[in-house]
């Protein structure tokens, strides 16, 4: 049978795509984050369905479920927060299916990135302003940043940097950005992006390390830091210009 990787989105349980939602509602087994995903979502699941929550699991106990579920002719969800393209872990369990030889798939979710925008009201690449958007995060206790992609380095772009798993560290993360973006850089950090308790935390580059501390945020956000966030003089895009060459196909 086949693992299904599911984007659950960021954290409201509507988000979810159509494909998701449909793919959940046919699988017999579904494993789960219990900590980040939704449990509404369950709701969309076989009543007589499987339900392992893997938030205490390691990954070779997450594996011989999969595995488990395979030999006995079950489609498995594996719901994972967001979009499973971005911070997601699933490349180590890809790698273990392979070697296994169960198939699997993966259904795009909407990314945390894509919905704290969408809290912001922002577009996060404007015409003249910025048109490059970074995804990173910061090594600490986690796998180690490879070389280059320290903040440091990947500051000097200038680009709008979005940083997940980052809250905890924000004034290391204002520290290596000030001397590349500036004091009066535009920054936010949403926390719980699209859920009844988001937390939204506006600011400057200079301002958004004390703002965040001070609502006690630590984990479950984003930080970005970028023009494009203040950006309100700026050309309208060429896309819908009347000068634009138009062809009909």
């Amino acid at each position: 049978m086949t693992v299904y990787f599911i984007g659950a989105g960021p954290g409201a349980a509507d988000l979810i795509t159509v494909r998701g939602a449909r793919t959940l509602a046919a699988c017999r087994v579904c494993l789960y984050a219990g900590s980040l995903v939704p449990r509404e979502l369950l709701a969309e699941c076989p009543p007589d369905a499987r339900l392992v929550d893997t938030a205490q699991l390691d990954l070779d106990q997450i594996t011989a479920e999969l595995l488990r579920a395979h030999e006995e002719g079950h489609d498995v969800a594996r719901l994972h927060s967001g979009d499973p393209a971005v911070f997601s872990a699933v490349a180590e369990q890809m790698r273990r299916l392979d070697a296994a030889g169960v198939p699997y798939e993966v259904v795009p979710g909407v990314p945390a990135f894509a919905a704290a925008a969408a809290s912001l009201k922002r577009e996060l690449t404007v015409p003249t302003v910025g048109q490059t958007v970074i995804l990173t995060r910061v090594a600490n206790r986690a796998t180690a940043m490879p070389e280059g992609e320290d903040l440091a380095t990947l500051g000097r772009s200038g680009a709008l940097i979005v940083l997940h798993l980052a809250a905890k560290y924000v004034d290391r993360v204002v520290e290596e950005l000030l001397p590349h973006y500036g004091a009066d850089c535009p920054a936010a950090v949403v926390a719980y992006a699209s859920r009844p308790d988001e937390l939204i935390i506006r600011g400057t580059l200079d301002e958004i390390g004390g703002k965040t501390k001070e609502a006690g945020v630590l984990r479950t956000a984003v930080i970005m830091v970028g023009r494009t966030l203040g950006a309100e003089q700026f050309r309208d895009s060429h896309l819908y210009s009347p000068e634009r060459e138009r062809h009909v196909c």
